[in-house]
């Protein structure tokens, strides 16, 4: 099992889903493949998507819905095992 820790690529405020009443990009056991959006990043009304480099498996966010962030902070942690 190979656990690698994803990082923040910028700062903003960390948003799971694309709006409040819809459900989250990926939750924790969800597979992910290279390209899944895994969640949001706004900046000053500016919404850039975090998108998967990677495939695997969804382990653990570090942070929550709505969390700040600074650029290279841990999001999530994914298996690519």
């Amino acid at each position: 099992m190979a656990i690698k820790t994803i990082q923040a690529p910028l700062p903003g405020t960390f948003y799971r889903s694309s709006a409040p009443d819809k459900p989250p990009f990926k939750t924790e056991g969800d597979k992910v493949a290279a390209g899944d959006t895994i969640g949001l990043i706004e900046v000053m009304k500016t919404f850039s998507p975090v998108v998967a480099e990677e495939a695997g498996t969804l382990v653990a966010f570090h942070v929550d819905n709505e969390d700040a962030v600074m650029a290279g902070q841990p999001l999530y942690d994914l298996d690519e095992g």
